[in-house]
């Protein structure tokens, strides 16, 4: 390609990126923005339609990927698990048994939101199901309304870096390594992130007592034998399911993609043993599985159709040389890659990220050779900041829905700020010390 037309790739790039905030879907931009530089290309002589007798092979191979397979299993499950009634049990019981301690409420939250995060992995159905039941009781006594806002967002957030993640899986297709690997990498992160929150609201607590008081005794009336057999019902089964699902995973019996069809089952048993398992609840969960997967995989066409246009453009190549000759070499990488991504996060959804974005950068992470499951954590890191913060968060906007009137939008800006400076801290843990998400995975080999 002639220097005069070396622009066309990050043209083709940035026209995606502009119908995407203009809030075109997804394939259909990244389809029309392949079809509208092919032909444009095809025009100056500089594009080989040979390029586009590679899609149908691409596409074949898409449906052909064992590991995809895992997004509508771990979405069934979550779905299902919010139909069951699971997290507004969780969240009483927890309650209940944390009420005593000031700030035990907020610190319910974010250990419903760990165990939530590691049997569902769905970030909208956990903030949702929390701003739902927790919201109005820590507001009722007494709680700090951006306390209580921002433990609930960012708890929600887990399922992006607790396994199992469907952000995770998607990275793990994307970046070309194993899923299990990138489960397994994430959990002391995961685990990480949870105990930063609660430590949070324990200070927060022990220097504001006012601001996260201890629950009233008349709300904790209920007899230990009865607090002790409430306990075991609602905690054992899901972390029954938890063990069967990333149990297996991490002891190598059963691959992501058939650990997702174990705990698909699993969560069809809770509902039947919460008897909320009918007709009219598993369609309900099917439609849902339905449609998210079919919205992938509609991604993932137009994005094969976009980096095929891209590459005969040469724009991967350009992208290439930006990155990988960057002041800093790894360093320079890694803080442009993590402010892309991190920026992106405000206006657009994982799944564009994954499949736009995350492309681009593998090679140069190849190149500069850096550890490509310790990459796809700290993307997942990454993604769950950018979930969180303020103005375009998406976290933020599913706890505004189901909000009560009196907790304004700013309330909740402002209670994600804290949250927010935890997660960029154990973001930048991460980086400095790989080891966190390197010492699980090397266990196991």
């Amino acid at each position: 390609m002639t220097l005069a037309y070396e622009w066309l790739g990050p043209l083709m790039f940035a026209g995606a990126l502009v119908l995407l905030s203009l809030g075109y879907p997804v394939a259909f931009s990244l389809g029309g923005v392949a079809i509208a530089f092919g032909i444009l290309g095809i025009s100056l002589g500089v594009f080989d339609p040979i390029f586009l007798t590679a899609m149908p092979q691409r596409i074949f191979g898409i449906m052909a990927n064992y590991t995809l397979l895992a997004i509508p299993y771990f979405i069934f499950m979550g779905s299902m698990l919010e139909k069951s009634g699971i997290a507004e049990r969780l969240l009483e019981t927890m309650g209940i048994l944390l009420g005593r301690l000031r700030g035990g409420l907020a610190l319910a939250v974010v250990l419903v939101g760990a165990m939530l995060a590691a049997t569902t992995g769905v970030v909208a159905a956990t903030v949702v199901a929390m701003g739902l039941i927790s919201l109005p009781i820590m507001l009722r006594y007494g709680y700090n309304k951006e306390l209580a806002t921002g433990v609930i967002a960012a708890s929600g957030t887990l399922g992006q870096i607790i396994p199992p993640s469907v952000v995770l899986v998607v990275l793990g297709d994307q970046l070309g390594v194993s899923v299990g690997d990138l489960f397994i990498g994430s959990v002391i992160p995961g685990l990480m992130m949870a105990g930063a929150f609660a430590l949070h609201v324990l200070i927060v607590a022990f220097f504001k007592p006012d601001a996260a008081p201890a629950l009233p005794d008349e709300v904790r009336k209920i007899g230990g034998k009865a607090l002790g057999k409430r306990v075991i019902q609602v905690m054992l089964p899901p972390l029954i399911l938890i063990l069967l699902v990333l149990g297996s995973i991490f002891f190598g019996i059963a691959t992501p993609t058939e650990a997702g069809a174990v705990g698909s089952a699993g969560a069809i048993a809770l509902a039947f043993a919460n008897r909320q398992l009918t007709l009219e609840s598993l369609r309900q969960v099917c439609d849902t599985t339905l449609r998210v997967s079919s919205m992938v995989i509609f991604i993932l066409f137009g994005s094969t159709a976009f980096s095929l246009v891209f590459r005969g453009l040469n724009g991967d190549r350009f992208m290439l040389d930006v990155l990988s000759n960057l002041p800093g070499g790894q360093a320079g990488f890694l803080f442009v890659s993590m402010a892309v991504v991190f920026i992106l996060g405000f206006f657009i959804d994982f799944f564009e990220i994954a499949f736009i974005v995350v492309p681009l950068f593998v090679p140069v992470a190849q190149t500069l050779g850096l550890d490509l499951v310790w990459y796809g954590v700290v993307l997942g890191a990454n993604l769950q900041t950018s979930f969180l913060t303020p103005p375009f968060g998406f976290a933020l906007f599913y706890l505004r829905g189901v909000a009560p009137a009196e907790v304004t939008t700013a309330d909740i800006y402002r209670g994600a700020i804290p949250f927010i400076l935890l997660q960029l801290l154990v973001l930048v843990l991460i980086i400095v010390f790989p080891g966190i998400v390197s010492f699980l995975p090397s266990l196991g080999s």
